[in-house]
């Protein structure tokens, strides 16, 4: 045995025989287990002077229950609060195997015998059908449900209103769910106190947030209701309470039945049912005006409730022959809350006389014959019902003309009429009547002041303003049509009122990249002066197409180019200006791709006189392929390129130029060449092409045939005198050995001043010998010098020996061999000059035939040496082989006198003497 309880109870004696109660509740069900309750007292009384202490425990009572044989797990579908322990015990003769609540199996708790308990702790919320526990036995099983819940949450939000003022509704959000259904749901009591009456609400299904209403019949002559509305369920209770006024809480049904009858043209009544009796009280109702194209408009209108419902209201202002939509809703005054809005009802109003005449144009026609006369359908508002017609009329001073009635919907008329100034008059009718006349003169007055001025518009519509002329008295017309249509020209037109500088034209036709023309005109008196025309494009687009251009011109430098004009339809904006770009190139070889990308190689041309139609490209190359591309843009982009190839001319006079300077050059040289050979001609013969003596002319060869014999009696040849043969000695300086005249130079000959190395040149000196006289003169050397006449060239270097010391002078006898030496070496020095004139005139030969001391040894062909104190003499002249005596007579001291040996550039250009 277990105690599983011990509780106190404190009660109160009072001498005589009383009953107490004491109630608990078991965790076992009794069903389960055997229960015995024992107790004992203890006397607590301060006044008790006796022994205090506990009583013996009675004798324990069993507490037993029989359970149902049918039923064998307890307790069954018991109610439970979220969050409580239960235990739950099956009474069996068969052994249980397992037990589980939901799907969560629990450990067993043996009981007496086959009985066994499981311990459930923590109960969450159930299911709608609750939650289950099952014994399971070998064949069968047993189990039970729970229900666990909440108790009623208090009422939310509770409100009672009346839609009628005959019935109250009382509505009421249940706060949190109770998770309990069917049977164990909440039910809830409205108890009104003043009248004790209640009523009640019960739900069968599973309660949500959702709000909850009771009805309450409202009593006679009762406005103050005191409400108290309690929840009760298997766990608990409670309740919320409201005191209200109900006739500050009406909420009106939904107006019905909304019906429309005319007054006038103008004015209608409307009237509805609203369900209800608001006899005591006053109504505040709100009508709805719907119209086409406009803007609700909102009416209120108070009236007194009434019994009946029914309800009526006038609605003025309203437009003759307009369809109109009303709806109505409702609410009491003081206001509590609106009625939903009536369904909608539809009505057209009554016609009327039109207000305005057609706004009216003019237009002549192109051959200036007939008048067009245009206008517009009258608006709704305007024209107060179906127009059916019009009347045209025209009037002068003289007379006036109507034309038939024209139906509607034509909107024209055309008239045939002189120049003379008429007044057009438009007149529309419908079915109650016409409207006042529209009028306009049928010629302009004349603006001799107008510029053409450009526009561009902002995507929809386009900006036009004008200086403010007070002399305009009637209005302003703006005309404008498509530029590429015919005359005459009528897209549209605007009237706006005479005080306006500027308006902002509008119209679905508009497109982009279409130019249109605008007209303003002024009203004067009704007739019409235009005071600015202007063309313009809602929105500037790029050309569509390049201009067309070809090649006028083409020359070895330039390229003339014309191109045309772009199309207005084509073009899609104001022309702002060409592009034209160029380059070398072949076709199919261009490398021209990106015309903006700034290649260097690209030259580009920016035209904006768009006037301009022709371009000149100079600077080019001849006879050279260039690839030409022409752009158009306007504001709203670059249009698409046109090319072109085109080959420049060969450049003739720069060919010819080409062929002529060098021929000229040629020419020039030649003659000026020429000129100095000519001039220098006998220098030339001298130094490349000299004179050789012809020996056979010279009578010094001239011998006996004794001597050429070879007479041993020969002597010594006496020289008789000889007329020479005039020779021209010229002197020269070259580097290549050359012919010169009879000038001997020394081997240790002066160096140039330069320093420069001079190679030794190998001079030859031409002897030329008189005639000779036989004369038999005995001269050992004649067989040596017999032989035929002959020019001897003497090489001078062979002449010049290098000279012996000063010392060794003596050893070298000139006067040792006899007979005439003719090569032989000269001692320039005086010393030896001395030794060799006596040493000659000892010898038995030649002697010279004239003072050697004559001679001129500084002449200019006798350079001295300056290496050495001697002088090297160098004959100026041929002479004979058998004698010194020069043939050419002596120079003059004034002759002039050569600048040395050798020649140079310079000397080309000098003159000789005797040229």
């Amino acid at each position: 045995m277990e105690i599983v309880k011990l509780v106190t109870h404190n009660t109160t004696l009072n001498g005589r025989d009383t009953i107490h109660h004491w109630s608990w509740t078991s965790d076992m069900p009794l069903e389960c287990a055997t229960h015995y309750v024992g107790i004992r007292c203890y006397i607590d009384d301060p006044q008790f002077s006796g022994r205090k202490e506990w009583s013996d425990w009675s004798p324990l009572k069993n507490i037993s229950w029989s359970p149902d044989s049918q039923t064998k797990v307890f307790p069954q579908d018991r109610v439970l609060l979220v969050g409580s322990d239960i235990t739950v015990c099956c009474v069996t003769q068969e052994e249980v195997l397992s037990a589980q609540i939901g799907s969560t199996y629990c450990p067993l708790i043996h009981l007496d015998g086959k009985n066994v308990a499981i311990k459930i702790r923590n109960i969450s919320a159930s299911e709608s059908s609750g939650t289950n526990v099952v014994f399971s036995v070998e064949d069968n099983m047993f189990g039970t449900v729970i229900f666990a819940g909440y108790p009623p949450d208090i009422p939310q939000k509770l409100n009672c209103e009346t839609y009628d003022l005959k019935e109250i509704i009382c509505t009421w959000n249940p706060g949190r769910p109770t998770f309990l259904v069917g049977p164990r749901n909440t039910s809830y009591t409205l108890f009104e106190s003043f009248s004790g009456k209640y009523v009640r609400f019960k739900r069968v299904e599973l309660p949500t947030n959702e709000s909850y209403q009771l009805f309450f019949q409202m009593l006679p002559n009762q406005e103050i209701y005191n409400f108290t509305l309690n929840a009760r369920n298997p766990l608990g209770q409670s309740e919320s309470t409201l005191l209200v006024n109900i006739t500050e809480k009406v909420h009106p049904h939904i107006p019905t039945s909304i019906k429309v009858k005319d007054i006038s043209s103008t004015a209608v009544t409307l009237s509805w049912h609203l369900p209800g009796s608001f006899a005591k009280i006053k109504l505040l109702c709100q009508i709805e005006i719907n119209k086409t194209n406009s803007v609700h408009e909102l009416r209120n209108v108070t009236m007194k409730g009434i019994e009946n419902s029914s309800y009526l209201a006038a609605v003025d202002k309203l437009n003759p022959y307009t369809i109109y939509t009303f709806r109505i809703r409702c609410c009491t005054d003081p206001f509590w809350k609106w009625s939903k809005w009536s369904n909608e009802k539809q009505y057209l109003t009554t016609e009327a006389i039109p207000s305005k005449g057609p706004d009216t144009w003019r237009e002549w026609s192109s051959d200036g014959k007939n008048l067009i006369i245009y206008w517009k359908p009258l608006p709704i508002n305007e024209a107060n019902g179906k127009i059916l017609s019009y009347n045209v009329s025209c009037s002068s001073d003289e007379e006036t003309q109507s034309l038939s009635e024209i139906p509607d919907p034509q909107h024209k008329a055309e008239i045939q009429l002189d120049k003379s100034d008429y007044i057009i008059s438009v007149v529309a009718k419908n079915s109650v009547g016409s409207s006042p006349p529209s009028k306009i003169a049928s010629m302009e007055i004349p603006n001799d002041d107008l510029k053409i001025e450009q526009a561009v518009g902002m995507g929809n519509g386009i900006l036009l303003t004008w200086n403010y002329d007070p002399n305009v008295t009637c209005d302003y017309v703006i005309k404008w049509c498509n530029s590429s249509r015919s005359e005459p020209c009528l897209m549209d037109w605007k009237k706006v009122p005479s005080n306006s500088t500027e308006t902002v034209i509008e119209s679905d036709q508009f497109r982009p990249g279409v130019r249109y023309n605008f007209f303003v005109y002024g009203c004067r008196n009704q007739g019409y002066q235009l005071l600015r025309s202007i063309i313009g494009y809602v929105e500037e687009l790029a050309p569509v197409v390049a201009p067309n251009f070809t090649v006028e011109d083409t020359s070895a430098d330039s390229i003339l180019v014309k191109w045309e004009e772009i199309p207005v339809e084509e073009l899609r904006g104001f022309l702002r200006g060409y592009l034209f770009y160029f380059e070398k190139g072949e076709r199919d070889t261009s490398k021209m791709r990106v015309l903006e990308s700034g290649r260097s190689d690209i030259k580009v041309k920016n035209i904006t006189d768009i006037s301009q139609k022709t371009l000149r490209i100079a600077d080019l190359q001849g006879k050279t392929s260039y690839h030409l591309v022409l752009r158009a843009y306007t504001d709203g982009g670059m249009g698409p390129e046109k090319s072109m190839f085109v080959v420049t001319k060969e450049n003739s006079v720069a060919l010819i130029i080409a062929i002529l300077i060098p021929v000229a050059v040629a020419v020039i040289v030649g003659v000026v060449t020429s000129i100095l050979c000519y001039r220098k001609r006998e220098w030339i013969k001298e130094t490349f092409y000299p004179d050789i003596p012809n020996p056979e002319n010279c009578k010094a060869l001239q011998f006996q045939k004794s001597v050429c014999e070879g007479n041993s009696a020969l002597k010594t040849l006496e020289m008789n005198p000889c007329t020479p043969n005039n020779v021209e000695v010229l002197e020269t300086r070259s580097t290549v050995p050359k012919i010169e005249d009879t000038e001997i130079i020394s081997p240790v000959a002066e160096r140039p001043e330069d320093n420069t190395d001079v190679q030794p040149e190998n001079h030859v000196v031409v002897s030329y010998c008189p005639p000779v006289i036989e004369e038999e003169i005995v001269n050992p050397g004649a067989d040596e010098a017999g032989g035929a006449s002959q020019v001897i060239y003497i090489d001078i270097q062979s002449m010049y020996q290098p000279q012996a010391k000063p010392e060794e002078e003596p050893k070298n006898d000139p006067a040792a061999g006899t007979g005439y030496k003719p090569q032989m070496h000269l001692l320039v020095t005086s010393t030896v000059e001395d030794l060799a004139t006596d040493d000659l005139d000892k010898s038995a030969g030649y002697r010279p035939q004239a003072n050697v001391n004559t001679w001129n040894l500084v002449s200019p062909d006798s350079p001295r040496s300056t290496d050495s104190n001697s002088e090297i003499v160098s004959f100026g002249s041929p002479c004979s082989i058998n004698s010194r005596q020069f043939l050419i007579p002596p120079k003059d001291e004034d002759s002039p006198k050569s600048n040395g040996g050798g020649w140079s550039f310079t000397n080309f250009f000098q003159n000789k003497p005797n040229d």
